[in-house]
């Protein structure tokens, strides 16, 4: 799977504790994040890591067999006499499917400039280019439950009633794309963001609406789409912070088939019509109870329709409780569990176990740098046999094995 970006920015996961900010924007100076490592497997090969894959995410400690950086600056490009101020940022990022990053090629992930401090925005920011924008995950799946990233401009935060008005448009799929056949693959669609949020409805308790409308510019036989997420953000619980979501897409406001990782917010492709759904409930909770104690708890079900294909519903739970026996000494245990039904065949199911000890900045949950070690166990029915054995960076090598065990070591720091 191609690149999998973790959560807002990476300078707002530092505080992921905090309630999801939708808006974190990029602070002067230089930021970034990486993730790399190595590893091996039961089957004597490179590091095997267990997933299902289709329309599902898996969970990630001691389950990742890529390596992904990305890295970049923001600067203060101009101060008015006025009081505002003109930012540029700009970041690269690289990815490789394998442990080493070889030859992997640098890409542009945010080229864009934005403006703070205008008076007419009663404190909102006016923006255009290439940027991240509201991408809020479950860190666990390091699933973007939306992700809104793209190339256009937009006003963020401006101040309506009780809550806050953010506006963006982009181009995605940029140009219309045929395969061998000549046939249409990938069709180009503009796209309409609007999101109101920071909305109080509760004691510490926020919600926010955020919708994407999807306008095809392929021809005939594409469809318009939309997309429709409710997000109910509750602070200071346990230490932590949880949020509970529901989504639905249709057609390409379902995210399938889009540029990256069929992400919700974004383009699908335009070729799906009104009859492919996608409706996804779920509920994550951070908690830091103690300052040596702190657990992540995800539960999820995600129902994929369409008259082609026919019904899945993808469920998930999931656990990571962390306990540090010193402020650089963590101990991690993650446990997950999915299930798929597919139509006219027996579900498939995967569960995977991760013990990972870890040198780390600090006790926390999400303090990061930390440098693992770590031990994977997957276990699967005989119905997912072939998605593990598809889904594997290193191939069919479990043949019709229904269980798994990897090692290694992973790195992994945001700054």
């Amino acid at each position: 799977m191609k690149i999998i970006m973790l959560a807002a920015i990476p300078a707002a996961l530092a505080m992921a504790l905090a309630p999801v900010s939708a808006f974190a924007g990029d602070e002067p100076g230089f930021h970034g994040y990486l993730r790399a490592g190595a590893g091996s497997s039961s089957v004597k090969g490179p590091q095997s890591c267990y997933g299902l894959g289709g329309n599902t995410m898996k969970y990630r400690l001691g389950n990742e067999c890529d390596a992904y950086g990305e890295f970049g600056y923001t600067q203060a490009l101009v101060k008015t006499d006025n009081g505002v101020t003109f930012l540029g940022t700009i970041w690269a990022d690289v990815f490789s499917p394998k442990s080493d990053f070889g030859d992997a090629k640098l890409g542009i992930a945010k080229a864009y400039v934005e403006a703070r401090g205008l008076d007419f925005l009663n404190g909102g920011t006016a923006w255009m280019g290439k940027r991240y924008y509201y991408r809020p995950d479950i860190h666990m799946l390091d699933l973007q439950y939306i992700n809104m990233n793209g190339t256009g401009a937009g006003i963020d935060q401006y101040p309506v009633g009780p809550g806050k008005l953010s506006y963006a448009f982009f181009k995605d799929n940029d140009i219309n794309q045929t395969n061998a056949a000549g046939v249409l693959s990938a069709a180009s669609a503009t796209r309409q963001n609007l999101i109101y949020g920071d909305i109080p409805v509760n004691p510490d308790g926020t919600l926010d609406v955020a919708t994407s409308l999807i306008t095809a510019q392929g021809g005939s036989d594409t469809h318009n789409g939309y997309q429709v997420t409710l997000l109910h953000k509750q602070a200071k619980v346990m230490g932590g912070n949880n949020v509970f979501g529901v989504q639905y897409g249709v057609g390409p406001g379902t995210g399938v088939g889009g540029a990256c990782c069929d992400r919700i917010g974004a383009s699908g492709s335009t070729l799906l019509g009104s009859d492919v759904t996608r409706t996804r409930i779920f509920n994550d909770l951070a908690i830091q109870p103690s300052t040596n104690f702190g657990m992540e708890f995800v539960a999820l079900a995600q129902r994929d329709k369409s008259d082609a294909n026919g019904s899945s519903t993808w469920t998930s739970l999931g656990v990571r409780p962390v306990y540090a026996v010193h402020k650089n000494v963590k101990l991690a245990l993650e446990l997950g569990t999915d299930r798929v039904t597919v139509p006219n065949g027996p579900a498939m199911r995967l569960t995977k176990i991760t013990f990972a000890p870890s040198i780390s900045a600090g006790p926390g949950l999400f303090d990061r740098p930390e440098l693992r070690a770590f031990a994977t166990y997957g276990k699967w029915n005989d119905a997912a046999t072939s998605a593990v054995n598809a889904n594997n960076n290193s191939g069919p090598v479990y043949g019709s094995r229904t269980s798994g065990f990897s090692y290694g070591v992973q790195l992994e720091t945001w700054f």
